[in-house]
């Protein structure tokens, strides 16, 4: 199983308060942990949200709204992609995880679908074309606009 581990924003990372050498250092460690154990598929840092957009959809329309967003908690300050057999080995491998935030901070996980959770709607050409595109996009170096 895959999941999506989301390290939640908090004021300071909206801020673009930077981390400091030792929670790189911890992290570090972490993530070579991960690695070694073949969980860590992913992993990355984002930008403060005033340096994003949002794009929001309503039928044919298509709305860009910039950066930075109100409710900080509901913003994504870093995520993962890791492998796990179960959510009950992700939960383990972060309740290992320093803590990415001076203070209180949350780290969110989620199960990524796989192919097999579509069931029948996601019929032998859909697969096929869906592992298509998985292959280009693993051999690809820059993204397609």
């Amino acid at each position: 199983m895959r999941f999506m581990v989301l390290i939640k924003a908090d004021r300071n990372s909206e801020a673009g308060v930077m981390p400091s050498e030792q929670l790189l250092t911890e992290m570090g460690r972490f993530n070579e942990e991960l690695a070694k154990a073949g969980v860590l598929e992913a992993g990355e840092g984002l930008h403060p949200s005033s340096k994003g957009a949002r794009v929001r959809f309503s039928g044919q329309d298509r709305t860009v709204i910039d950066g930075p967003f109100a409710e900080t908690k509901e913003l994504i300050a870093g995520f993962w992609i890791w492998k796990c057999a179960s959510l009950q080995e992700a939960i383990a491998w972060v309740k290992r995880c320093p803590n990415p935030m001076e203070g209180e901070s949350e780290i969110e996980i989620r199960q990524v679908f796989a192919p097999e959770d579509f069931g029948d709607a996601l019929t032998p050409e859909l697969r096929e074309q869906e592992e298509r595109l998985r292959a280009q996009g693993a051999g690809q170096t820059k993204p397609a606009v």
